[in-house]
């Protein structure tokens, strides 16, 4: 299994000299990837937890980790595909793969804040016909030369794409989702499935499975699929109900029953700890305490 870390985007740490630490020392402790996630705004009396009160623009911050590092992958965890069209998210996917020297994974989702569908213009429904439309919309924005799609929903005229991703094909796509055909849509279609903050460990267990067995029924090979897992991390407070909590050696026991889960890429996620990603926290006590975990989860230490 691949450990990876979650990128400083939310409160008191998403700072850019922070942003650009982190990545770097991420890349010389030896993880694989940096992931961020989206997060458009947050509507008068929603309730939502302190880590999306503030949150920096997921390609922006990834573009930044780009320019501060060479080797480690960049991905976000999700990109919320109704709010922006194929053409508008392929062209900003394509330039930060090329920036980053194909470095770039795509994870998309259909979203479920009412304030962000509505700031946007969007619709989600109906979800699956729409994600796998998009999907289609992408590959051919990601495709060389000349191309065209017309679907349902979105629409790419006779046109040409430029310059195109270093990876071919573009980006790999991951798919977000708990429901069942959600799963077995990145079973499918997608290039694996990644997992949210509120994914319990039976859950992912139970989404690994589904995710294989879809890909198999498709004709693919279970194997080949990734299955990326954002997990929750409390440094120093041990909770039984979460596995990556306590002390450095109870996180890292923690991460093999992922691991025996069939996860491919777990990701140490420190912004939702209000400590660090909390909008009220101290920003240098925040900075100090993201490096701590990032230290102290290293893969090479």
């Amino acid at each position: 299994m691949l450990i990876s870390f979650g990128c400083p985007v939310s409160g008191a740490w998403a700072q850019p000299e922070t942003l650009t630490a982190i990545a770097r020392q991420a890349e010389e402790y030896g993880y694989h990837g940096l992931w961020a996630f989206q997060r458009l705004l947050v509507g008068r009396g929603q309730d939502l937890a302190p880590v999306y009160h503030e949150v920096l623009d997921p390609i922006v911050a990834l573009t930044w980790a780009a320019a501060a590092t060479t080797r480690i992958r960049l991905g976000v965890s999700v990109i919320n595909l109704p709010y922006v069209s194929p053409a508008y998210l392929a062209k900003q996917a394509g330039s930060l793969d090329r920036l980053s020297g194909g470095r770039f994974d795509l994870g998309l989702g259909t979203g479920w804040s009412e304030p962000e569908f509505e700031a946007t213009g969007s619709d989600p429904n109906p979800r699956g016909p729409r994600t796998e439309e998009y999907l289609e919309a992408l590959k051919a924005l990601f495709s060389e030369g000349e191309t065209e799609f017309t679907g349902r929903f979105y629409r790419v005229p006779p046109s040409r794409m430029a310059p195109s991703p270093v990876q071919p094909g573009g980006p790999p796509v991951l798919l977000g989702g708990t429901a069942d055909a959600a799963l077995r849509r990145a079973g499918r279609i997608a290039a694996g499935w990644v997992s949210s903050s509120r994914t319990t460990l039976p859950e992912i267990a139970r989404g690994v499975r589904i995710v294989r067995e879809a890909a198999e029924s498709a004709g693919r090979d279970p194997a080949s699929l990734r299955i990326v897992v954002r997990g929750v991390v409390r440094a120093g407070r041990r909770d039984d109900t979460m596995p990556l909590s306590g002390d450095w050696a109870q996180i890292r026991a923690g991460s093999e029953r992922y691991a025996e889960a069939g996860v491919t890429e777990l990701f140490y996620e420190p912004n939702w700890d209000p400590r660090i990603g909390g909008p009220d926290a101290d920003p240098r006590a925040a900075a100090e305490l993201g490096a701590e975990v990032l230290a102290g989860l290293a893969p090479n230490l």
